[in-house]
C-alpha cells in the first residue's frame, strides 16, 4: 500500500526540481548533470557553496542557506507559515509558481517535508 499523498507530493517535487534545473541549464548552457542542494529550511536551491549557511565553527553547513543559517544558528525564529510568507514574493512571478496564491498553496506541502519544519 502506498500513501497517495506522498506519491502526489514526490511529483511535485520532481517536476518543481527539474523545472528549475532545466531552466539553470538553459541559462548557463550546462550540459552536466548537477547535483543540486536544497535549504532545509526556505527551499531555495543551492547551486554553489555560496549560497551555504554557516556553523558556529564558521565552516560550511549545506543543509540551510545563508539566509536562512549563519553562525550556528537560524537568522530569525520564525513559524513555518512566517517562512512562507516570507518566501512567496520569492517565488510567485512565475519562478517557479505563477502567482501568490499557487506558490503559498503548494508551500503548504513542500515545507513540512523540510528538515527544519518535519515534525
Amino acid at each position: 500500500m502506498f500513501d497517495k499523498d506522498f506519491v502526489q507530493y514526490d511529483i511535485q517535487m520532481s517536476v518543481l526540481f527539474d523545472t528549475i534545473l532545466v531552466k539553470v541549464d538553459k541559462e548557463l548552457n550546462i550540459m552536466e548533470n548537477i547535483e543540486m542542494k536544497w535549504c532545509q529550511s526556505c527551499a531555495m536551491p543551492m547551486n554553489s557553496a555560496e549560497l551555504f549557511g554557516t556553523n558556529a565553527d564558521g565552516s560550511k553547513n549545506e543543509e540551510y542557506c545563508q539566509y536562512c543559517f549563519a553562525n550556528g544558528a537560524f537568522t530569525s525564529e520564525q513559524t513555518m507559515e512566517e517562512m512562507i510568507e516570507t518566501c512567496v514574493p520569492f517565488v510567485s512571478k512565475g519562478e517557479p509558481w505563477p502567482d501568490e496564491d499557487t506558490a503559498r498553496k503548494e508551500m503548504l506541502v513542500l515545507f513540512p517535508q523540510l528538515k527544519r519544519w518535519k515534525k
